[in-house]
C-alpha cells in the first residue's frame, strides 16, 4: 500500500501514510522502502519535516526545498502546529477528559522503547478526550492532542495510565495480537503554510 495524496503545492506535500510503512528509511536494504522515498519519487525536492511511527497511520507532511523545510521545522519546534490523533485503547477510561503530564526519555538498554523518568525525562504533555466506550470489548476510543512531540509520547503516556493502545507491540506485547495493526491514527494537522503563513487545516479519515 502506498501513501495517498492529501495536499500538494509548490512549497509542501501532505500524504496519508498507511500503517506498517516507515516514515524514513531504516537500517538495511530491507527497510529502505518508506513514505519519504515514495514521495520523493514524485516530488524530488520533498524533505521530511516530522515522522510517524511505522505502526501509526495518518497525516505526514513534507517540505519542498530547504527553505520550506527550515520554516516548517521551526513551526513544529515552536509548537505552532496543532496535531490531533484518534486511538482505541484497552480498558474503559473512567473520566471523560484529562491530561497526562509525565516526563519521557529513551530507555537506552531497551531501545527503541521510551519510558517515564521523573528525574531526567523531558517534559511531555498529552491532552485526551473520550469519544466513545465499548462495554462489550472493554475498549475506549480517544481523541488525543500531543502538546509536546516526544518519541512514542502517546503510546507511553497511555500505557502509563493503564490504557495501552490496542495492537501496540512495543508497550502491550501480550495483547498486541488482538489487532492486525496498532489503532493509532494522525487525523488532523493545522499548521502555518511555509510561504503564506496562513493556517492550513489537513484532515484524514480514521480507518478503524
Amino acid at each position: 500500500m502506498s501513501p495517498s495524496l492529501v495536499y500538494a503545492d509548490d512549497a509542501m506535500v501532505a500524504v496519508d501514510k498507511p500503517a506498517g510503512m516507515l516514515s524514513v528509511p531504516g537500517r538495511g536494504e530491507h527497510k529502505r522502502d518508506c513514505a519519504a522515498l515514495r514521495v520523493a519519487q514524485r516530488w524530488p525536492n520533498a524533505l521530511i519535516v516530522h515522522r510517524l511511527d511505522m505502526g501509526t497511520s495518518g497525516l505526514l507532511v513534507f517540505a519542498r526545498g530547504a527553505q520550506a523545510q527550515r520554516t516548517m521545522s521551526m513551526s513544529f519546534a515552536g509548537r505552532s502546529v496543532h496535531k490531533r490523533y484518534e486511538a482505541v485503547v484497552q480498558g474503559l477510561v473512567a473520566q471523560d477528559e484529562g491530561e497526562i503530564d509525565l516526563p519521557l526519555i529513551a530507555d537506552w538498554p531497551n531501545r527503541p522503547l521510551q519510558k517515564v523518568d521523573h528525574d531526567i525525562g523531558k517534559p511531555s504533555l498529552t491532552r485526551w478526550q473520550v469519544m466513545s466506550r465499548d462495554e462489550a470489548s472493554g475498549r475506549t476510543r480517544l481523541s488525543l492532542e500531543p502538546v509536546t512531540g516526544r518519541s512514542h509520547q502517546l503510546r507511553v503516556h497511555l500505557m502509563s495510565i493503564g490504557h495501552p493502545i490496542v495492537g501496540d507491540e512495543l508497550y502491550d506485547p501480550v495483547r498486541a495480537a488482538e489487532s492486525t495493526r496498532m489503532l493509532l491514527h494522525a487525523c488532523e494537522l493545522r499548521l502555518p503554510h511555509p510561504v503564506s503563513g496562513q493556517d492550513l487545516m489537513l484532515q484524514s479519515t480514521v480507518p478503524f
